[in-house]
C-alpha cells in the first residue's frame, strides 16, 4: 500500500522540480481573494485533506512532516535536510506545492488511496498564499476575540450594531436585506423563541394594535420576564446537562435529580449571570462555606449515565463517568471535541491524549464507584456523594423547588471533594487499566492557563473559563444563543469550534457579540434582547427564487429563517391553543401518553419503578414537555420521533429529519387528537355562529394568522363532507372522539364535533402549524 509519506519522493521532486508544471494560474486567479488568509482559505483545506497523515498525531505522522504548526510546516526535510514544505514566497521550491500539481499517481497528494482530491481553486489558493509569503495564524478560535470596528454600512437600516455587521456582509455578497415581517409573524416567532409557545389571540391583537415606537422592545421585555422563559431556557439546557430521570445502561432505574432542574428554571427566571450559573453547576461545592442551593447547582456534573447491572468491574464504569464529565465540559464550555483525544491525541486538532486526562483530573476526585447496587431497592436513593433536602428547607430557603409530593425530604446526587485526591494517569488506548505517565489537573496546553492565584480544582477552572484570556467561552455561548434566535450558529458547528468545524460567516461579529455579553456582565437575557431588537432578526422569512438561489441556505441572512418547531414546543403549542396546558412550574415529572408496552419489553430485568409505564392522570397528562418523564433507554417515542435528541451525552444542537413517520405521528397521536378535541370545543363555544367562522377561529388560534380564502374554503368542504358522513356513521363518531381522557360534553352534536376536531386535526398538521417563520 502506498504511504502518505512525502519523504519517499521528496530528494527525486527537489531535483526535477524544474520540469514541472505547479499550475495554471489563468484558470483561477479571477475568483481568487486579492489577500489569501490562512484561517479561513488555507487551514480548512489543510485540516481536511492533510491532517490525517500530517496532522496533531504524532502516532500517525507519515513522513516527519507535520502541518497543523508553524514550526512543524517549515522545519527542513530530507535526510540531509535540505528542502521544505512551504518556502514562503517561493512556491516553485515548495514541494507541498509541487506535490499538489503533479501528475503522477506516485507522487500526487493527498494520495488517490486517500480518496481525497483538491479543487484547482483549492490548489490555486495554496500557490498564492506561498506566494504572498505563506503568514501562519494561529486557529482563529484560540485567539482571543478582539473587539472590530462596526461597519457603518446599512445606516438607514440598522437598528443596532448587529445590523451593520449583518448589512455589510450582505454588500459584499451582491444582496439586500429583507423587509420587515408582519406583525403577527413577528409575535409567532419571538414567542417560540423566548417562551416556546404560540401567542394567544389576545397578546397578537394586542401588539398588531400598539403603534408605539417601543411596542417591539416592550413585547420582547414582556417575554423575558415570564416564568414561561426560563422555562424554555431550560428545555436547551437540559440537553446540554443530558439530564434524565433514569440511570441508563440496561437496568435503568429511576432517578431523582428534577430538584436540579427545578434550580436550572429559577436560575434562568432570576436571569443569574452565565459566569454564575456555570460556575455554581461545575464547582459550587468548593466556593467559600457553599450554600444548599450551590450543592444542588452541582448536580449539572451528575447527570451522566450510572450503572447498577450485576457483574460489572466497578472501576471501569467510574472512569467512563469522569470521562463524561470532562466530554460535556469541552462540548459544552469550549465548543471542543476533548473525546476525539480520549484514546490517542486529537488527530485535527491541537489537543493531546495528555491534555485530555489532565482535564479529566478535575473531575476524577470525587468519592464514587461505578457500580451502584442500591438503585433497585429504592429510586429515591442518591448514590453518593448526595444532599438531603428537607420539606424545612424546601419551604424556607429553596423555595424554588417543587415538593408537590410533600415528601418528607429529597435525596439529591451532588458533587463532593474526596478527602485524599485521587492520582490521574494517562489511560493507554482509553482503557481503565491500562495506566501510562501520572498527569496532574490542566487545562489544555494551547489555551491559556489557569488564571493566577486561583486554586487548581474544579473552582478554578470555572474561574478560567471565564476569564478575559480565555478566547471560546464567550464565543461558543453568544454562538448557542444566536442558534436559538437564527436556527444556525454564526459558528454553525456549535459542538466544533476546532478545525474541523465550520468557519463562522460573520468573524467580526461573532468577537463584538463575545465581548459585549462578557463586559456587560454575561447577562443572557441582555443579549437575547439584543439579539431580538435587530433589525435582521425582524425581517421577513419570505424568499423570493433569486434570493433561494443566490443564498440558499441563508448564510448572509437576507432574510429571516422559516424553522420547524422543536419536538417539545410542538407538543406544547397542541395544548396551550386548546385549553388543556397545564401550566404548573417545576415538580418531579410526569408520564402523558405514549404507546402501551415500550417499558415492558425494554426492561433489564430489573423490575422497580420503570420496569411498566403508569400514565399520569388527570392535569398531569397536560404538563409542559419539559416535565416528561426521560427513560434513558426509552426517551419518550413522540420527542425522538420529532428531532429530540437521546440525552446519553451532552448535545448542543439537534439534528433536523423530515419522515413520514414524523406525519404518522401528528396525524394519531392520541394527545394531539385531545387537543384536536378541546379546540373544536373553544371554537363552538367561542369562534363565532357558523362554521366558517369557528374553523377560522382555530386556524387562527394555531398558526397566529387567519386562513387565505382558499385555505378556508377548503377546509370548510373537508368539514361538511365530513359532517355529513359522520351524521350517517353516528357509532363511528363516537369512537373517534373517546380517544383519550378528555371527553366533549353529551350534548353537542355528535357528527359536528367529530367533523370540527377532524378539521383542528388538519390544521395541527399545517406546514404553518409546526414552523415559525
Amino acid at each position: 500500500m502506498k504511504s502518505c509519506c512525502f519523504a519517499v519522493f521528496f530528494t527525486v521532486l527537489f531535483f526535477s522540480c524544474e520540469q514541472a508544471s505547479t499550475t495554471d494560474p489563468t484558470l483561477t486567479t479571477a475568483t481568487l481573494p486579492e489577500v489569501v488568509d490562512f484561517n479561513f482559505h488555507i487551514k480548512p483545506i489543510l485540516s481536511d485533506r492533510c491532517f490525517k497523515c500530517h496532522g496533531p498525531d504524532e502516532a500517525t505522522r507519515e513522513g516527519g512532516l507535520g502541518l497543523h504548526t508553524e514550526a512543524h510546516a517549515f522545519a527542513a526535510l530530507g535526510k540531509a535536510q535540505d528542502h521544505y514544505a512551504l518556502v514562503p514566497g517561493n512556491p516553485e521550491q515548495s514541494t507541498l506545492i509541487q506535490r499538489i500539481y503533479t501528475d503522477d499517481p506516485q507522487e500526487i497528494m493527498p494520495p488517490p488511496e486517500s480518496n481525497l482530491t483538491l479543487t484547482e481553486h483549492e490548489k490555486a489558493l495554496l500557490r498564492r498564499w506561498v506566494e504572498q509569503g505563506a503568514a501562519w495564524k494561529k486557529h482563529w478560535a484560540f485567539l482571543p476575540p478582539e473587539m472590530p470596528e462596526v461597519p457603518e454600512a446599512g445606516a438607514g437600516w440598522a437598528q443596532n450594531e448587529i445590523d451593520h455587521f449583518v448589512y455589510a456582509k450582505l454588500q459584499e455578497q451582491g444582496l439586500q436585506p429583507s423587509s420587515k415581517a408582519e406583525k403577527a409573524k413577528l409575535i409567532r416567532r419571538l414567542s417560540f423563541d423566548l417562551r416556546g409557545l404560540p401567542p394567544t389571540l389576545e397578546e397578537i391583537d394586542a401588539f398588531v394594535e400598539d403603534d408605539r415606537p417601543d411596542a417591539w422592545a416592550r413585547l420582547v421585555d414582556t417575554f423575558l420576564n415570564s416564568t414561561a422563559y426560563a422555562e424554555r431556557m431550560a428545555l436547551d439546557w437540559m440537553d446540554i446537562a443530558r439530564y434524565a430521570d433514569t440511570h441508563g445502561y440496561q437496568d435503568d432505574f429511576e432517578r431523582v435529580m428534577w430538584p436540579w432542574r427545578d434550580w436550572v428554571i429559577h436560575a434562568f427566571k432570576e436571569n443569574m449571570p452565565y459566569d454564575q450559573f456555570v460556575t455554581w453547576q461545575l464547582a459550587g461545592d468548593l466556593l467559600p462555606e457553599p450554600t444548599l442551593e450551590q450543592r444542588i447547582a452541582t448536580g449539572f456534573n451528575r447527570n451522566h449515565k450510572i450503572t447498577a447491572e450485576g457483574g460489572v468491574i466497578d472501576e471501569e464504569y467510574r472512569v467512563e463517568y469522569v470521562a463524561d464529565r470532562a466530554q460535556t465540559l469541552g462540548t459544552a464550555f469550549l465548543g471542543l471535541t476533548m473525546e476525539c483525544a480520549k484514546c490517542h491525541d486529537h488527530k485535527y486538532d491541537p489537543i493531546s491524549q495528555k491534555d485530555y486526562f489532565s482535564l479529566y483530573g478535575y473531575f476524577n476526585t470525587i468519592p464514587e464507584k461505578g457500580f451502584v447496587g442500591q438503585l433497585n431497592q429504592n429510586f429515591r436513593y442518591a448514590p453518593k456523594p448526595s444532599v438531603r433536602i428537607t420539606q424545612e428547607e424546601i419551604e424556607g430557603i429553596v423555595t424554588f423547588i417543587n415538593n408537590r409530593d410533600s415528601l418528607p425530604y429529597i435525596d439529591l446526587m451532588v458533587m463532593e471533594e474526596q478527602e485524599e485526591p485521587r492520582k490521574t494517569y494517562i489511560l493507554n488506548r482509553g482503557k481503565y487499566d491500562q495506566y501510562g505517565d501520572e498527569v496532574q489537573p490542566a487545562v489544555p496546553e494551547q489555551l491559556p492557563p489557569i488564571p493566577e492565584g486561583a486554586p487548581n480544582n474544579r473552582l478554578g477552572l470555572a474561574q478560567w473559563l471565564f476569564s478575559p484570556e480565555n478566547p471560546l467561552t464567550a464565543r461558543v455561548t453568544v454562538n448557542r444563543l444566536w442558534q436559538q434566535l437564527f436556527g444556525t450558529g454564526i459558528v454553525a458547528t456549535p459542538f466544533d469550534f476546532g478545525n474541523q468545524g465550520a468557519l463562522p460567516t460573520h468573524p467580526e461579529l461573532l468577537d463584538f457579540l463575545a465581548i459585549k455579553f462578557r463586559e456587560e456582565g454575561w447577562d443572557v437575557k441582555a443579549m437575547l434582547r439584543y439579539m431580538a431588537l435587530s433589525a435582521t432578526y425582524q425581517q421577513t422569512a419570505a424568499a423570493s427564487p433569486e434570493l433561494l438561489e443566490q443564498d440558499p441556505e441563508n448564510r448572509w441572512l437576507a432574510r429571516a429563517p422559516r424553522l420547524r418547531l422543536q419536538a417539545e414546543m410542538i407538543r406544547d403549542q397542541a395544548f396551550a391553543v386548546s385549553g388543556l396546558l397545564n401550566e404548573e412550574v417545576g415538580g418531579p415529572s410526569v408520564k402523558p401518553y405514549q404507546p402501551e408496552g415500550l417499558w415492558e419489553e425494554t426492561t433489564g430485568g430489573g423490575g422497580g419503578s420503570t420496569a411498566r409505564y403508569m400514565v399520569s392522570e388527570g392535569p398531569d397528562r397536560y404538563r409542559k414537555s419539559l416535565y416528561t418523564f426521560w427513560k434513558r433507554t426509552v426517551p419518550p417515542p413522540g420527542m425522538l420521533i420529532m428531532d429530540a435528541p437521546s440525552r446519553d451525552l451532552c448535545s448542543v444542537k439537534r439534528q433536523e429529519t423530515n419522515t413520514p413517520l414524523q406525519a404518522l405521528l401528528l396525524l394519531n397521536d392520541p394527545q394531539v387528537l385531545e387537543a384536536s378535541k378541546a379546540l373544536a370545543l373553544q371554537a363552538w363555544e367561542q369562534g363565532g355562529a357558523d362554521a366558517a367562522e369557528r374553523i377560522a377561529f382555530m386556524f387562527r388560534a394555531v398558526t397566529s394568522a387567519s386562513p387565505e380564502e382558499a385555505e378556508l374554503q377548503l377546509l370548510l368542504d373537508y368539514f361538511e363532507e365530513e359532517r355529513a358522513a359522520y351524521a350517517e356513521k353516528q357509532k363511528e363518531a363516537k369512537s373517534y372522539l373517546a380517544t383519550g381522557a378528555y371527553t366533549l360534553p353529551d350534548t353537542l352534536p355528535l357528527a359536528d364535533m367529530a367533523a370540527y376536531t377532524l378539521v383542528a386535526n388538519t390544521i395541527f398538521n399545517l406546514d404553518e402549524a409546526i414552523t415559525r417563520g
